[in-house]
């Protein structure tokens, strides 16, 4: 079982988000404790309005909601809906929760069964649960102890990361119906937005566009951009956008563009002090060799970041961000660096490259005119001249040093240069015997 806790500042957001996925079939509230009634005969504005009085005890805490969502391995799909409940009651009262109003909803809308509660820190008495460490303090004791007894899968750090790891959207499921688009769409966004530290919208779409969504503004004489709003869409294979798009308004967290724009300077003080990893990833990657462009994002991605290029239509690359999945940071190339940006790296990838070609011209040819003297055309030149190794064959058989050392003709040649200074001495000579 994998537990997750997450504390906000409005009860409306999560509370509407579980009652909004029982609206679309794909939960149901299984279950409300310390409410004046059963889960079944209270409505929505009844259990919402207990939930907010008790928050207005103490109107001094401002991160008085409290999300949890307990989840476990694929294989106990079997469990009841009376079994949930008690794991989650127990979990509750283990956590410092037993007295709380909390209501309990059953997902399915995941790979794995989950359930999820809502409920507030705010006691009857206007005093509030510390929430600080209590993962580690209640969650995680509480958490192995139910395993226990309930005999469910343990769950230890590499089972949750790969029981639980987000996949890209299926693209096949989603482009035929508004409301699995927006349900898909809905995940990706949940696991995306409050964990990543982005500071601009094409850094938020490096890591969207790896579950295959983007987040639109559309082009600049549009209606969305004129007038400040914002879609979510889903890419197909080849990154381009079907479906039907979704307006950020809709979704239950309202992912507008003010609320990104909000979040950009935060961010940006939080991904500071963690810049150095991504870049020394890079540098290190340069020491003694120099990879290709291909190596490189292969190699980066084995060490948990990936390399998004933005192409223009004729494919030339004019933009880099690399996306720390590790420290869930999300860089501009040309924030780390100069040496970071999309025309450097390019140039790093390429400058082994371009001095090979520098050394070893494309053809044959063309390196017996580099290498080869200009011959000369006296009669008398011997013929073990010829006898001598060819520097371009040497070079073609890859031995450039050897090629670099071979004598240019054979030690009987003299240079024309030479020959014609001979002459005119002998010139000299003859004027001033006739004088």
């Amino acid at each position: 079982m994998v537990a997750v806790i997450k504390a906000g500042h409005s009860m409306h957001r999560i509370f509407n988000y579980n009652e909004n996925k029982v609206k679309e079939g794909v939960a149901e509230c299984i279950g409300a404790e310390n409410f004046p009634l059963n889960a079944d005969e209270m409505s929505l504005k009844i259990k919402l309005g207990y939930l907010l009085k008790r928050t207005e005890l103490n109107e001094n805490v401002k991160r008085n909601s409290v999300h949890i969502s307990l989840n476990f391995d694929p294989s106990e799909a079997h469990l009841s809906k009376e079994k949930l409940t008690q794991i989650a009651n127990l979990y509750m009262q283990k956590l410092g929760f037993g007295d709380q109003p909390y209501l309990i909803y059953q997902h399915h809308d995941a790979g794995h069964p989950h359930i999820h509660v809502v409920t507030t820190n705010i006691q009857s008495d206007g005093k509030r649960i510390d929430l600080h460490h209590l993962g580690i303090r209640k969650s995680e004791p509480a958490r192995k102890e139910i395993e226990k007894m309930f005999g469910l899968v343990v769950a230890d750090a590499h089972a949750r990361r790969e029981a639980f790891r987000l996949n890209p959207i299926d693209v096949k499921k989603v482009q035929y119906g508004r409301a699995e688009t927006k349900r898909a769409i809905t995940n990706v966004l949940d696991a995306v937005l409050d964990k990543y530290k982005y500071t601009s919208l094409p850094e938020l779409n490096a890591v969207l566009k790896q579950y295959n969504i983007m987040a639109d503004r559309g082009s600049e004489e549009s209606k969305i951009f004129q007038g400040g709003g914002l879609v979510y869409r889903v890419l197909d294979e080849d990154g381009k956008p079907i479906g039907i798009p979704i307006k950020a308004s809709d979704f239950y967290n309202k992912p507008t563009l003010k609320f990104l724009e909000q979040k950009y300077s935060s961010n940006d003080a939080q991904r500071q002090p963690l810049k150095a990893r991504v870049k020394t990833e890079i540098d290190r990657l340069f020491i003694g060799k120099t990879p290709t462009l291909d190596e490189l994002v292969a190699k980066l991605q084995r060490k948990g970041i990936h390399l998004a290029l933005r192409k223009s239509d004729t494919g030339l690359i004019y933009g880099i961000t690399y996306v720390d999945h590790q420290t869930r940071c999300v860089f501009n190339g040309s924030v780390l660096g100069k040496q970071y940006s999309a025309k450097a790296i390019q140039e790093r990838c390429s400058s082994l490259k371009a001095i090979k070609q520098e050394l070893l011209p494309q053809t044959g040819q063309e390196m017996e005119q580099a290498l080869l003297p200009v011959q000369n055309t006296n009669a008398g030149l011997s013929s073990t001249s010829h006898s001598n190794v060819n520097p371009a064959d040497a070079m073609l058989k890859g031995d450039l040093l050897e090629a670099l050392l071979q004598p240019e003709q054979a030690a009987d040649y003299i240079p024309g240069q030479l020959k014609k200074k001979t002459r005119k001495k002998k010139r000299r000579k003859n004027i001033s015997n006739n004088q």
